[in-house]
């Protein structure tokens, strides 16, 4: 995807995957929580197949108790693997920093997704970019501690 597009800051991806998570567990989030001058968390979905275990790390948002993720997959035409499991499997662990959290998920939708989406794209401007990428919805997912 080009890196010229208006609007679109290309992040450094000097940590991403398998390393970002592996570091920011090994640190409680001390490396890896602030990623790219923005907040991240690790979401641990249910496989909606395999039914095992699935981490990645993700830029949050917060709406009072909630937490906010954007499956965006950079504006991709197909939704990311760990929101397809989250719609068979809507409940999760999320970790923020040190803190795990049980968490059920939900898309959001209509007035309130407008409303929350401003929370993200102001964290993260190329959350309207990626909008601009694709057909499809992008959902915006409320994970909320159960």
């Amino acid at each position: 995807m080009p890196d010229n597009e208006p609007g679109y800051a290309a992040p450094d991806l000097g940590l991403v995957g398998a390393n970002h998570i592996a570091r920011y567990r090994e640190t409680d989030g001390a490396v890896g929580y602030e990623w790219n001058g923005v907040p991240t968390l690790l979401l641990t979905t249910t496989g909606r197949r395999s039914g095992a275990p699935r981490t990645c790390a993700l830029i949050f948002g917060r709406d009072g108790d909630d937490y906010l993720v954007i499956a965006s997959k950079g504006g991709a035409p197909a939704h990311p693997e760990w929101y397809l499991n989250l719609e068979d499997h809507p409940r999760a662990e999320i970790q923020v920093r040190a803190e795990r959290v049980p968490v059920v998920a939900r898309t959001a939708s209509g007035d309130e997704r407008s409303r929350l989406w401003q929370i993200m794209a102001e964290q993260w401007p190329n959350y309207d970019v990626y909008r601009t990428r694709t057909d499809r919805i992008i959902p915006l997912v409320v994970l909320s501690p159960v």
